[in-house]
């Protein structure tokens, strides 16, 4: 069948081809709203500044990660660290007021920024140098010891709050590329194009919907939901656009493929 033939939104009223264009704005502004939302809901989880993949995967898998600075202390590094100042390392660590008692001055020579200063900075400094020397991981400002200081652990949401916003978000979204779908075969564009968008976009959709229990057991398929989320988004997208470039422009006769 060529894509001349069926009913088209060029045959439409002018204005109420408008309004369609507007309503689909406004459906791509909620979208765009919609994103910014869900980094400021899942940002900051794994105390990180930033979206990263560690807070998709804590919302939805959850993430235990030790912090680095115990792991390394446990471990015997550094050797030529005094006894009681790995001991009073650890307390800090492991105590509930890590970023307060950084540079206690009540604490004297046992604050955690006095002893890494004497102890770590030789190794540990930006412009370290020698064949002992990681400037991979500086420790001279506090910015750069929170990264590598607290212990994550980032519960993931409860199943009756992933069903219940799953039931919201599955349903709405596929009925909307339904509806831009069918918008989408009636406009001046390539038919054949526009339904493997809606094709890949459908796809990333259940992608997306399914890796939200999948990812419960496996942590790796978080990123199959940033995938599929992206495939869904593009999609919605480039249907959106074509809809409303189509009822924008003029009426023109149309020629087939």
């Amino acid at each position: 069948m060529s894509d001349s033939t069926g009913f088209r939104l060029g045959g439409l009223p002018y204005c109420f081809r408008l309004g369609i264009a507007l309503s689909v704005l406004t459906l791509l502004g909620g979208y765009v709203v919609s994103g910014l939302h869900l980094q400021w809901h899942y940002d900051n989880r794994d105390e990180s500044p930033g979206l990263t993949m560690n807070d998709i995967v804590g919302a939805y898998h959850g993430v235990q990660s030790p912090s680095p600075l115990i792991e390394a202390l446990e471990s015997g590094h550094p050797e030529t660290i005094e006894d009681y100042e790995r001991s009073a390392l650890l307390d800090w660590l492991k105590g509930d007021r890590v970023s307060q008692d950084y540079d206690n001055l009540d604490l004297g020579d046992e604050a955690p920024s006095e002893i890494i200063a004497v102890s770590c900075l030789d190794c540990h400094t930006r412009s370290a140098s020698g064949p002992d020397a990681y400037p991979e991981v500086p420790l001279e400002y506090w910015d750069d010891i929170q990264k590598i200081a607290v212990s994550k652990d980032i519960q993931p949401a409860g199943t009756e709050i992933v069903a219940t916003s799953q039931h919201a978000h599955a349903p709405t979204m596929a009925v909307i590329m339904i509806v831009l779908g069918l918008l989408g075969m009636m406009t001046r564009f390539s038919r054949r194009v526009l339904g493997f968008v809606v094709f890949v976009s459908a796809l990333g959709l259940l992608v997306d919907m399914a890796g939200w229990w999948i990812t419960r057991e496996y942590a790796g398929f978080a990123y199959a939901i940033v995938v599929g989320g992206g495939l869904y988004a593009a999609g919605t997208v480039i249907v959106g656009l074509a809809v409303m470039v189509d009822c924008v422009l003029p009426a023109k006769k149309l020629t087939a493929d």
